[in-house]
């Protein structure tokens, strides 16, 4: 290609040579057409963007339980990691090309992250790299079951370099994109930033809430989110943070003690729904083994699909199975007492042999945005990323190596047919 290439024609050729030849030519033809003088025509759908955390994960996997005040034998591995960066490789591996926003150093971690996403012909075009950065590192040491145990975060860069000035750099790729993904590695003030740019241009806004800590960042950019995934804990700290007090505290769990999904949710309701009150369009609540509670106030928004111009298909193989075999459902409301309806549908897990937990939240993520830029509806592209999921939890990084989509396909049309209205529930 000619030095003389735009970014963009510069970016659309390495994503030529990474996927599929024949569409990626049509895919050119079509950006050529599309662009005067490398300048991007308003209305030909770009790349969904994610604005977020790109983080060396340290994993220290014991062989025993671990004692306090001694080492413990096990493995120490080095993953590519940051919940950002998580969500748009696993993005990219399902075939839906993200246009990653991020900041690292010139350094032995920022190095590794960039080479790697070099490799998988992603852009770094909106990665800000800098010899005053330290890349953000994350050292997690996890129990003997793969639960993570403790971890200690040293990721004062994102906040420090992830600024409103350099979003505002990339505001071209944040207006033609289909949805904003944002964590809350971010700062308040390029959250903020973020998504008063989306919001200028009618671009939808996913809210992953990273950790229990970070999640009370939505109280200042409620009104802008349109989807947020939190789990449970991290779905009470956001109820706190938007209610400005304690209200709502984490379900008790007696013993063995299992709720069925119907009464899980009975106790998560109130800070679901002082949430969904605030602004927030759908939450996607995740609660571990007892699976996934996908809750709005309007009935639309669980027939939501993204106004897109042209397909990124997650796989046409479960693009195909997911849109012939699972047709839309009607949802029908719960009454919450003393307010408006609340439209929820329950999402069982899916069986999995457990390896590692961390990536699962983050897979989920990426399997439902991927499928929701490629034209499913909600409910479709969350039982994809459920499938994603489960796939992630299967396999030692953070993100699969690969995405057998043969598997996607059926594990996602089982998480959809499995889906439970919960309209029936008693006041």
């Amino acid at each position: 290609m000619s030095q003389m290439a735009s970014p963009a024609e510069r970016r659309l050729d390495r994503i030529c040579r990474h996927f599929c030849p024949p569409l990626q030519k049509l895919n050119h033809v079509l950006h050529q057409a599309a662009t005067r003088g490398g300048q991007e025509i308003d209305d030909v759908a770009r790349d969904p963007v994610v604005i977020g955390g790109m983080v060396l994960d340290i994993h220290a996997i014991p062989s025993t339980s671990p004692q306090p005040r001694t080492t413990t034998p096990g493995k120490v591995r080095y993953v590519l990691g940051g919940v950002g960066r998580n969500i748009a490789e696993c993005m990219s591996k399902l075939g839906t090309m993200p246009y990653m926003i991020s900041a690292v150093g010139d350094d032995i971690a920022g190095n590794l992250l960039l080479e790697q996403w070099k490799l998988a012909g992603l852009c770094t075009e909106g990665i800000r790299k800098h010899q005053d950065i330290n890349t953000a590192v994350i050292c997690n040491v996890y129990d003997t079951d793969g639960e993570l145990a403790a971890a200690v975060a040293n990721v004062d860069a994102l906040e420090n370099f992830l600024t409103p000035a350099w979003i505002q750099q990339c505001k071209s790729s944040i207006r033609s994109a289909p949805i904003l993904v944002v964590d809350a590695n971010l700062s308040p003030i390029a959250l903020e930033a973020s998504c008063q740019v989306a919001a200028e241009f009618d671009v939808p806004v996913w809210f992953e809430p990273v950790s229990v800590a970070k999640s009370t960042r939505i109280s200042s950019i409620a009104k802008y989110v349109t989807f947020a995934s939190p789990n449970e804990d991290e779905l009470v700290s956001m109820a706190n943070a938007v209610s400005g007090g304690n209200t709502f505290h984490l379900v008790k769990r007696d013993g063995n003690r299992k709720y069925s999904g119907k009464s899980l949710f009975h106790k998560l309701k109130p800070a679901i729904l002082v949430l969904l009150e605030k602004g927030i369009k759908m939450l996607a609540v995740t609660v571990g083994e007892d699976g996934l509670f996908l809750c709005s106030k309007n009935p639309d928004f669980l027939k939501f699909r993204l106004q897109i111009t042209q397909n990124s298909r997650v796989g046409e193989w479960v693009y195909d199975t997911l849109t012939s075999t699972c047709p839309p459902r009607p949802v029908a409301a719960m009454q919450v007492e003393g307010s408006s309806p609340m439209f929820a549908v329950h999402f069982p897990a899916l069986p999995a042999s457990v390896v590692r937990l961390t990536g699962a939240g983050d897979c989920m993520v990426a399997g439902t945005v991927a499928s929701l830029c490629s034209g499913l509806d909600v409910l479709q592209s969350v039982g994809v990323g459920i499938a994603a999921a489960k796939a992630a939890i299967e396999a030692e990084p953070n993100v699969p190596s690969i995405f057998n989509l043969a598997d996607i396909a059926g594990n996602a049309k089982l998480a959809y047919c499995n889906a439970i209205s919960l309209c029936h529930f008693e006041k």
